[in-house]
């Protein structure tokens, strides 16, 4: 198991300094990896910051870290730009990039912005952009005839330091099922198993089961390869006792990703964030006891 700081890229987050001091401190407290979401827009009045500069920054103060975004949402960008974004992070960390993928939530960042309301068309241009990303990776000349994107022998260069290709790890709700198919031909599921509260032992019967039907559909696929899967949750002094990690581990997850978000550490009815709290939980370390 793994284990890694995940947070917003907005509120006392919405700036690429503080995010990149804050991946260095996690760095130091013995974090394997430092994921940030990735919003452009915010249903409230806040900062948010670009992820893609604030990766770099993060890149330039790390040394061994795995650093990330989950996840992206490609439909609300262009492959061919997202590409060049994420192979200059790859070789800026020197090979320490993981992209995280779907397609996306919220209004206010897809209808509100003239953005593809419809989950389903969605869907497909999350299938067709990752096709892109890897044909743009690969560095030889790449053409595409897709319902959504067409591209005419282009041939992009630097290819990543990652080979064969950056890893991508696919985020959907379980049990929606189309975006576990997704996720099981590439190299990660980030599963979210409710939108509302749930009972542990219920979350982790949803988790073993969402777990199950990836390596499914990957064995019938003759799917072969590391594979990772990734468990959130927050643990003590602000969340469940250490030992809840220990279950997910058994479950098959490879990877913890700790929430480092203000409604978990009191944030006020203003909407305060809690830096100092947040930052106290990050340099206490990950989970590990």
């Amino acid at each position: 198991m793994k284990y890694a700081i995940y947070l917003p890229n907005f509120g006392s987050f919405g700036d690429a300094r503080v995010l990149a001091d804050l991946a260095h401190d996690a760095e130091h407290a013995g974090w394997d990896g430092f994921f940030i979401w990735d919003h452009i827009a915010s249903e409230h009045p806040i900062p948010v910051v670009d992820p893609w500069v604030a990766l770099a920054a993060i890149a330039l103060s790390t040394e061994r870290m795995r650093i990330g975004t989950t996840v992206t949402p490609i439909p609300r960008r262009r492959p061919w730009k997202l590409a060049r974004e994420t192979v200059s992070v790859d070789r800026l960390s020197g090979g320490r990039l993981t992209l995280g993928v779907g397609i996306g939530l919220g209004a206010h960042e897809w209808d509100y912005l003239g953005e593809e309301p419809d989950q389903g068309r969605r869907g497909a241009m999350l299938d067709e952009g990752l096709d892109v990303l890897a044909g743009l990776w690969s560095g030889q000349p790449f053409s595409y005839a897709g319902q959504h994107y067409h591209i005419t022998e282009a041939r992009f260069l630097p290819t990543p330091v990652q080979q064969p290709r950056i890893p991508v790890w696919v985020g959907g709700f379980w049990p929606n099922k189309a975006p576990m198919r997704r996720a099981a031909r590439w190299d990660g599921v980030f599963p979210l198993v409710s939108m509302g509260p749930v009972a542990p032992d219920e979350e982790l019967r949803l988790f073993r089961a969402c777990v199950a039907y990836v390596l499914e559909q990957r064995a019938q696929q003759a799917i072969s390869g590391p594979f990772d899967v990734i468990a959130l949750g927050a643990t003590a002094p602000y969340g469940a006792p250490h030992g809840v990690v220990a279950d997910y581990a058994e479950a098959g997850a490879t990877w913890w990703l700790e929430p480092i978000v203000p409604w978990r550490f009191g944030q006020d009815g203003q909407g305060d964030w809690p830096f100092d709290r947040m930052r106290e939980r990050v340099l206490q370390g990950p989970p590990t006891g």
